[in-house]
């Protein structure tokens, strides 16, 4: 995936891979040449590098449902590579390959160009730079719902 074509899909719900796992919606916020940012209703901000992703869907026609609104000046880590962003996560809780059986959970320690350390637990693991598909922290934003007069609060 490029980062022209993925720039054209800012700002728009999309789909990251057909299925499986790893697949999430939610809404483009940024793009990189290695990596992009999306926001999903679940799991927050999720970066995803680029040279794992299969596909992403855009339907024009019948838009995938998305229920959170983007406050004004919401802010997010952003870096110019997938490193930088690895970087700038050192010493959060992060949440590596958040689908199937190598999700890795815990606080990120160290970062260097081969793999990074996450502290899980009483377990020290390191995870080789390659295999780092996505990885996220806690930044949330919290959904409206409706009370039963139609008053909107927050979840």
């Amino acid at each position: 995936m490029n980062k022209k074509m993925i720039l054209s899909l800012v700002e728009k719900v999309v789909k990251v891979d057909r299925g499986g796992p790893e697949s999430r919606v939610g809404l483009l916020l940024s793009a990189a040449d290695d990596h992009f940012t999306l926001l999903t209703e679940d799991d927050g901000i999720v970066f995803y590098n680029t040279q794992h992703i299969k596909s992403l869907t855009y339907n024009s026609k019948n838009q995938v449902e998305f229920d959170l609104e983007v406050p004004r000046g919401f802010d997010y880590i952003q870096a110019d590579d997938f490193r930088g962003i690895l970087d700038k996560l050192t010493l959060r809780w992060v949440k590596i390959n958040r689908g199937g059986p190598e999700t890795l959970e815990g606080v990120m320690d160290v970062v260097t160009d081969d793999f990074v350390t996450i502290v899980a637990g009483e377990e020290i693991v390191r995870v080789a730079l390659f295999h780092i598909r996505n990885i996220s922290y806690g930044i949330k934003i919290e959904k409206e719902k409706k009370d039963e007069q139609g008053k909107k609060e927050r979840e």
